[in-house]
């Protein structure tokens, strides 16, 4: 009986990858001319800022709706608010550099994808340091692949960056997408997640107490 239970476990992690690997779509490699293009410099927006953004979450156990609070220090540093729709839970969490605090709960898990790609979410280039860079230049799209093998692709037309993907043995698990200066979605393939954000206000402050950038554990 135990061997019997065993191999139906096998099986059943043999389908959800097979499954997981559908969802995430194929990527190919950049190669050949045109010759390497320079990145652009993309950047934050200078100084500090709060922004207030609305979310809406979908993936396989849950869905949910809420608000979201992004204080920002151009160069490197934000920290998000989370806030459940109802006022039913929360959570927040601070990324400087590339070094992210996340101590929340499991929504504030769902809700925040890994370091660089929520850099690109903010219009902020930050890939990994990584040995090798192929770029691409077709028209006012220029494409830029991270690592050997493609570990990261960042996306922009003209010099705004609209697309993050993180990519494993050949596929987009997840990626970010800017599809305008208000409106950002973020899709993991594995959990069949989408996280829907736009923007609602924007404002620029003076500072921000030092305290926020630390969070209790």
């Amino acid at each position: 009986m135990k061997a019997f239970r065993c191999r139906i476990t096998s099986a059943a992690i043999v389908m959800c990858v097979a499954v997981a690997a559908a969802y995430a779509p194929r990527l190919a490699p950049l190669t050949g001319s045109p010759p390497p293009a320079r990145l652009p410099r993309s950047t934050m927006m200078p100084g500090r800022w709060k922004i207030v953004f609305t979310w809406v979450l979908s993936d396989q156990e849950m869905t949910g709706r809420g608000d979201v609070v992004a204080r920002i220090a151009t160069p490197d540093s934000v920290r998000l608010d989370f806030f459940l729709a109802g006022g039913f839970g929360g959570g927040a969490a601070v990324l400087i550099g590339d070094s992210l605090q996340a101590p929340g709960g499991d929504l504030v898990k769902r809700l925040i994808p890994p370091p660089t790609l929520l850099w690109a979410a903010l219009g902020r280039a930050a890939p990994p340091a990584l040995t090798d860079t192929v770029v691409r230049l077709e028209g006012t799209t220029l494409r830029a692949d991270f690592g050997n093998p493609v570990a990261w692709r960042l996306t922009y037309h003209g010099d705004t960056l609209v697309r993050g993907e993180h990519v494993e043995k050949g596929r987009v698990v997840e990626w970010v997408v800017r599809a305008d200066s208000s409106h950002l979605e973020y899709r993991n393939a594995g959990a069949r997640r989408s996280l829907q954000l736009t923007i609602t206000r924007v404002e620029r402050v003076e500072g921000f107490d030092a305290s926020i950038w630390i969070l209790a554990r």
